[in-house]
């Protein structure tokens, strides 16, 4: 029996921020991949290269890290006052699945321009030179997100002068701005109290911050678990007992923030909740040999993705990180110092982020009104990706 040829789908590969993945508009995508299940979830498993034994995504357009193993699917919004549904998959390395169930901070940088070059904003929405607005809904977490994309000559920017640490080039700046970024099926802090004694087997009690604002995500203190909070990635990364030890402390951070039943369910969603260690400022060199001074960061920061530390910072924990900063009590607030602040800079191993948010408490719950940042996009590869004819079914 005859293979089948393989089949061509209209894709583009953007960097946005410090994440790159494959974007797809939904129309442009096999019938039966128009639609959440197997088909799709196989087609994008496929594209990026997964699941892959050797852990390097060689034969698909992944980069074998979680900030490279992401795809996102545009479509026409189906929400009234806004332009696109925006739809995250975060493709799993090594294991056959894409995990569904959270946004993607830094690739919301790039839907913006993807959503102007793709028609989905009314020509008259878009200046000659400016500012055009973009109103996106996060499909995956149904909250509202405001990107601001450069234009110049009717046509999106991607070039200038604006550094991101993590990011080799500059390129023009993007404000990212996500609309009410706490749950909003539940409450921002799911079991009620801005810090919790986190009960993990084989690791120990640990104050534990357990907030959901941008991503879920567990924040405990650097030193009660051996670390000072200036790490780079391989500090961490090439200890197989630490990786398992961060993992065993997110599956339980995750039953108790509600997120999962049992801790075996931890293995199929990995994209959530994130964890991450906080500490005082201090000196260090990041990843790209610069000195980072303590009395230019409020508080150090340290997260990891995927069952990995993150060579920067993710941009949905970035939010979360500047929600728990802005709420006096939180592990995030009193390694920064403690105190009410509306922004706060974090040293991360590629260097340093600002971020800012908003937060009150109405009626004894805390919410965060608005969470802003700044990004950069550019696509880096614009036409066909291609499959074999089978995997979609």
């Amino acid at each position: 029996m005859p293979n089948k040829p393989q089949i061509k789908i209209p894709a583009t590969y953007m960097r946005g921020g410090t994440s790159k993945g494959v974007f797809f508009r939904l129309e442009d995508l096999p019938e039966k991949a128009q639609t959440p299940g197997p088909a799709r979830d196989n087609m994008l498993l496929r594209v990026i290269g997964s699941p892959d034994p050797y852990q390097k995504q060689t034969d698909g357009m992944g980069g074998a890290t979680s900030s490279t193993s992401k795809t996102v699917i545009l479509s026409k919004s189906t929400q009234p006052d806004h332009d696109v549904d925006y739809l995250f998959g975060q493709v799993s390395i090594d294991k056959p699945f894409v995990d569904w169930s959270g946004n993607c901070g830094n690739l919301t940088a790039a839907v913006g321009a993807f959503a102007i070059n793709s028609g989905f904003v009314a020509k008259d929405r878009i200046p000659e030179n400016g500012t055009a607005v973009v109103r996106i809904w996060q499909a995956n977490i149904h909250k509202t997100i405001i990107a601001n994309v450069p234009i110049t000559n009717g046509e999106v920017q991607e070039t200038g002068d604006f550094e991101l640490d993590g990011v080799t080039f500059p390129a023009a700046e993007v404000q990212v701005e996500f609309m009410d970024p706490a749950d909003g099926e539940g409450a921002m802090f799911p079991t009620g109290n801005l810090v919790d004694e986190l009960e993990v087997p084989g690791v120990g009690t640990l104050k534990a911050t357990m907030i959901n604002a941008g991503i879920p995500t567990v924040f405990i203190n650097a030193d009660e678990v051996g670390y000072k909070g200036t790490e780079l990635q391989d500090d961490i990364n090439s200890d197989p007992k630490a990786l398992a030890k961060f993992e065993t402390i997110r599956a339980y951070g995750a039953v108790k923030m509600g997120l999962i039943q049992n801790i075996e369910e931890a293995e199929s969603r990995q994209h959530t909740p994130k964890v991450a260690i906080v500490a005082p400022p201090a000196d260090y060199m990041s990843s790209s040999g610069k000195k980072i001074a303590a009395g230019d960061i409020d508080v150090l920061v340290r997260a990891l993705s995927m069952g990995k530390l993150h060579h920067a910072m993710m941009g949905t924990a970035a939010v979360s990180i500047a929600t728990a900063a802005a709420i006096p009590g939180t592990l995030v607030n009193l390694a920064a110092g403690g105190g009410d602040r509306t922004s706060v800079t974090f040293g991360h191993p590629s260097g340093t982020l600002q971020v800012g948010a908003e937060a009150k408490e109405v009626n004894g719950q805390w919410t965060a009104t608005k969470a802003i940042m700044s990004r950069s996009a550019r696509i880096l590869m614009e036409g066909w990706v291609r499959v074999p004819d089978e995997i979609t079914g």
